[in-house]
């Protein structure tokens, strides 16, 4: 096999220096190098940049992880070896991760739920019909931004509404992400979509996040050009989107660049967001670094630049509500997390403890 060849391969498909400088050199000696395009309940898919290939994980991995999110997900680079050629794959190891997209898990469950890998962008979509919600919007930075992706903003269904209804609400979004780009089309006009897809960038890996019915898999369909991908109508009711993507697949276009449609999300739970509320609500940290008193709680203090601008409109009541929403949700749900994997190592170690010096009998040779 030319050696070259199979690296120029996953250079195609994003296997940039920062990786091969991460690699283990053990476990490359000792296996190949993939990417995982697809993940199923017990199986995975993989590529080495060509077709893509069933795999499942080694024995070592899935028993031997202590965390759901140490197993791979759509995006990862994975060691893995091929057989039967190249029908099957066995995964043995998961690459450092670039970036990680992840949310709380759904419901009162207290651990993540990872949605892609080493995503480079994020375009976030919000339709400009019932759907659109700024504080919705705040949250999808905060968990674009904490993972250090770069976000894009994508204002879909511009059609359905006045077109000075849409400037103002992009200027709307634009005043809580100045430094993001933001665009607006319709997945009827041929031009907005031509527009997106100059931007994508070869052997880059973009991703699509937004509540269902916003028009992600639409779009994935009219960049790729061709309705491979499912897609049903929004209820007329509720103006919501039914859950067409259920799981996130990888897809390589004819440009080079990678893209990942993802499952609707109605729950956005955050966990361990710092960096990213930092960076969404910016304004607001520099805020606080120039009240009167440093240990301000910025409830009632005389000297409180916060609540002075609250008071001057200067800061969206709305907006500041937001983040100490999320800011809480972080703080409970990561102390909860901490907990929680305390039990469980405890529980662990407690199963080995009493596997270890459980009795063993010897086997009875009386009559």
């Amino acid at each position: 096999m030319d050696i070259n060849l199979v690296v120029s391969d996953l250079n195609s498909i994003g296997y940039s220096d920062w990786f091969k400088s991460r690699a283990d050199d053990e476990k490359i000696a000792a296996h190949g190098v993939a990417r995982i395009v697809s993940v199923h309940k017990g199986s995975y898919t993989v590529t080495k940049g060509g077709e893509d290939i069933f795999a499942e994980l080694s024995g070592n991995l899935l028993y031997g992880t202590e965390s759901a999110s140490d197993l791979p997900t759509t995006g990862d680079w994975v060691y893995a070896d091929i057989f039967y050629d190249d029908t099957h794959a066995v995964i043995y190891g998961v690459f450092p991760r670039k970036t990680l997209l992840k949310r709380k898990a759904v419901g009162k469950l207290v651990d993540f739920q990872l949605i892609a890998a080493n995503i480079d962008v994020a375009f976030i979509i919000q339709s400009l019909n019932d759907n659109f919600n700024l504080r919705r919007l705040e949250r999808y930075l905060v968990m674009v931004n904490e993972n250090g992706i770069e976000p894009i903003i994508l204002l879909s269904k511009c059609d359905l509404i006045p077109e000075n209804d849409v400037s103002e609400i992009r200027e709307n979004v634009s005043s809580i992400a100045p430094q993001t780009t933001v665009m607006e089309f319709s997945n009827l006009n041929r031009d907005d979509i031509d527009s997106i897809i100059t931007s994508l960038k070869s052997e880059s890996s973009y991703c699509l996040l937004g509540s269902s019915g916003v028009g992600k898999t639409t779009l994935l369909n009219n960049i790729v050009g061709s309705d491979k991908f499912e897609t049903k109508p929004v209820s007329s009711i509720q103006s919501k989107g039914r859950h067409t993507t259920t799981s996130r697949q990888l897809v390589r276009l004819e440009s080079g660049a990678m893209i990942i449609d993802t499952p609707g999300m109605r729950e956005l739970g955050s966990m361990s967001v710092d960096d990213g509320l930092e960076e969404t609500f910016s304004e607001i940290l520099e805020l606080s670094q120039i009240c009167k008193f440093t240990n301000c709680s910025h409830a009632n203090e005389n000297g409180c630049a916060i609540l002075a601008a609250l008071k001057t409109g200067d800061l969206s009541e709305q907006r500041y509500q937001n983040y100490l929403k999320i800011k809480k949700e972080s703080e409970f749900n990561q102390l909860s997390y901490s907990e929680k994997r305390k039990k469980d190592k405890k529980f662990g170690k407690l199963i080995k403890s009493t596997v270890k010096n459980k009795p063993r009998y010897a086997p009875n040779n009386s009559n």
